[in-house]
């Protein structure tokens, strides 16, 4: 781990951000910078979005952190990423979830997922499956999920996504300029908190 990587992981510990021993080993072996472009390089550890190209970013690393502490991953959990972009998060998860757990990724922008599949192969994860999107949102034929993320701001909650949760599965996601945090307690009782604040770039 570099040095300014581990600054990083302190300065999000620091904010009472990464909570679990999960989420700090996950920080700490996963480098952000290899998930930006080449230009932006020096701009990998400071914490706000950058831009990876197509009208897309990749997140501020306290907000991912934030969501990531909310999604409560555990160690051999079955996960969904939606609108993995760079493959930052992605990679993040799948070192959470270890090589018991499993990480679905979907991007819609084709490029992204050329450039998210380069950037993971640094890695070489071998619990991670990421495609482009299909017509349908999420990945259903791969569903239920214990954990679905999402990185981008929907317009509204997808039900479509809730039935992809296993019972008592968790999503997390942005409508608008909030994060929530749903929970499936069964197929007809939703659970639904609100975290206002913050700013994502649209689901596509």
């Amino acid at each position: 781990m570099t040095r300014p990587q581990l600054e990083l992981k302190n300065y999000l510990a620091k904010q009472g951000l990464l909570k679990t021993n999960v989420l700090k080993e996950a920080f700490t072996k996963v480098d952000r910078k290899d998930f930006v472009l080449k230009e932006n390089t020096l701009l990998a550890y400071e914490d706000f979005p950058i831009p990876i190209g197509f009208g897309q970013t990749i997140s501020q690393p306290s907000t991912v952190a934030f969501m990531l502490d909310l999604l409560d991953i555990e160690p051999g959990q079955k996960i969904l990423d939606v609108g993995s972009g760079s493959g930052w998060t992605t990679a993040l998860v799948a070192k959470a979830v270890g090589p018991t757990g499993q990480v679905f990724a979907v991007e819609k922008i084709k490029e992204l997922v050329n450039f998210g599949l380069h950037n993971l192969a640094k890695y070489k994860l071998k619990n991670i499956s990421m495609e482009i999107s299909g017509k349908k949102i999420g990945l259903p034929s791969e569903a239920p999920f214990d954990r679905i993320l999402v990185s981008a701001a929907a317009e509204y909650l997808p039900n479509d996504l809730i039935k992809q949760l296993k019972t008592n599965g968790v999503m997390i996601i942005p409508i608008k300029n909030s994060v929530w945090k749903i929970t499936r307690k069964s197929k007809t009782e939703i659970l639904k908190q609100e975290f206002p604040g913050f700013m994502f770039v649209p689901l596509r």
